[in-house]
């Protein structure tokens, strides 16, 4: 036993000397052990990783880490929350630099799972076998937001509490289908609401359960997923690398001099590894300095804000809830989540693994899918801002047919018509998904821009900068 001590601890003073030595550093320290004591000198290209995975990792511990130290100061009842958190802003020492590195870190962590997602799906990295670990990644994707928007209700002001009311609203807009049926008696989105918030108000109630979900039920299950889905990397192989790059080049060197189809881990893969945490902790200092997290006043049931917008990262959710509340809020989101978790047993093609976009024709598909996406959204959407909601003149149809008909599912049809027409003409199904996905992104992301840039008072389309009076539906 002692011996064994000994030789570890001469292991750190002198560093791993040998090729042995370093193969047990990997494998006996318990930080190290993350990592296969291996790599592909592939997995090693910045420009393949781009370090998103490290990062999203990095804003969950920087997360957990100033989300410990909130919690000292921080109290979690409606009559102290908006007082101590104002507290730690302007009477704890460094209290507000704090809060604002954990502010901004978790809309990085939003921020850089989403990228993450793209990432593997854009190189086919959820081919090859690793369907599961794609479905754990979208599992930690929907964590992710969740955790941030169970945070989001804390401070306990106006921005929190009535985005809050909003994603509770469009939670209970799964009522509006039996409601149509003529099943009045049926009501889903009570329920629903009930279990998020505890009672039909954000109020107390609301406040622990969001307190407890956000500081022990998300983070451990996050923790958990985050294990389980490093532990199916090393299981898969590492990460995907094209064929040809299962040989290296005689002219990389390795110890004994001779060319290996693996490299040792440490420490090439830790000092760049380093190297992107240091960078991201860098820049997310630099922000928490540069810019402060909101803090509004109080919480004020009687006195909604106008616009009352929820996080940004639901704002896409609320654009298309104001076209209709079931489709915008709950079938859309449903569908585009089925069509994400499918992806790897509808496209079981092994060509192109880790290759960006597969080959020539899939980046040709992806732009035209872009496009598409882009020119299906504004012809779309366009024509429902322009007359409003359209509620009016839908209100002489069955209540059924503007729940499932209307600018939100017709926009994901028309994206699944336009997959069809791609799988017809390439009769490829890794093109057939590039399309799906990528015009669904594109359609995101500029749903989402209309919900942040272009909405204003009374949600009324405006241009960035006008003020709500120059502006016209």
């Amino acid at each position: 036993m002692t011996g064994a001590v000994a030789e570890r601890v001469a292991l750190w003073r002198r560093g791993p000397v040998s090729y042995r030595d370093r193969s047990r550093r990997v494998s006996r320290t318990f930080f190290f052990h993350f990592q296969a004591s291996r790599i592909h000198p592939f997995s090693l290209t910045p420009s393949y990783t781009l370090g998103l995975g490290v990062l999203s990792a990095l804003m969950f511990v920087v997360l957990t880490v100033t989300g410990a130290l909130l919690m000292v100061y921080y109290v979690p009842s409606v009559e102290r929350a908006y007082s101590s958190t104002a507290d730690i802003m302007y009477v704890v020492p460094a209290g507000r630099y704090v809060r604002n590195i954990h502010r901004w870190a978790a809309h990085g962590m939003v921020l850089t799972v989403v990228l993450h997602m793209c990432r593997v799906f854009f190189t086919g990295s959820y081919g090859a076998g690793r369907g599961i670990n794609w479905l754990i990644g979208i599992g930690l994707m929907i964590l992710t937001l969740l955790l941030s928007f169970t945070g989001y209700l804390l401070p306990w002001d106006q921005l929190s509490y009535w985005a809050v009311t909003i994603g509770a609203n469009i939670a209970s807009a799964v009522s509006d289908l039996p409601a149509a049926a003529g099943l009045e008696s049926v009501d889903p989105g009570r329920t629903l609401r009930l279990l998020l918030l505890g009672s039909q108000i954000v109020g107390q109630d609301a406040l622990i359960r969001f307190y407890l979900l956000h500081i022990v039920l998300l983070p451990l299950l996050m923790a958990a997923l985050i294990g389980l889905h490093f532990w199916r990397i090393r299981k898969d192989g590492g990460l995907t690398r094209p064929r040809e790059a299962e040989r290296v080049p005689d002219s990389v060197v390795y110890p004994r001099g001779r060319p290996e189809d693996l490299i040792l881990s440490w420490p090439v893969l830790f000092w760049a590894e380093a190297a992107v945490v240091s960078l991201a902790t860098a820049a997310l200092l630099l922000a928490a300095y540069a810019l402060d997290a909101p803090l509004l006043s109080i919480a004020d049931p009687t006195a909604p804000e106008n616009p009352a917008k929820a996080p940004w990262y639901f704002l896409g959710v609320q654009e298309l809830v104001s076209y209709s509340a079931f489709g915008g809020g709950v079938l859309v989101p449903l569908l585009l989540s089925l069509g994400l978790a499918i992806i790897p047993w509808i496209d079981r093609e092994d060509r192109g693994l880790g290759i960006w976009f597969s080959d020539p024709e899939g980046a040709r598909v992806a732009v035209r899918s872009a496009a598409a996406g882009m020119l299906a959204t504004v012809a779309i959407l366009g024509p429902a801002i322009g007359i409003g909601t359209g509620r009016a003149w839908l209100r002489v149809m069955h209540p059924l047919i503007p729940l499932l008909i209307n600018p939100a599912t017709i926009l994901v049809a028309v994206i699944a018509g336009w997959s069809a027409l791609v799988h017809r003409t390439t009769r490829s199904t890794r093109c057939t998904v590039l399309a799906f996905f990528t015009a669904s992104l594109i359609a995101v992301v500029l749903v989402t821009a209309i919900g942040l840039w272009f909405r204003g008072p009374d949600w009324q389309f405006i241009l960035p900068g006008s003020s709500a009076g120059d502006s016209g539906q």
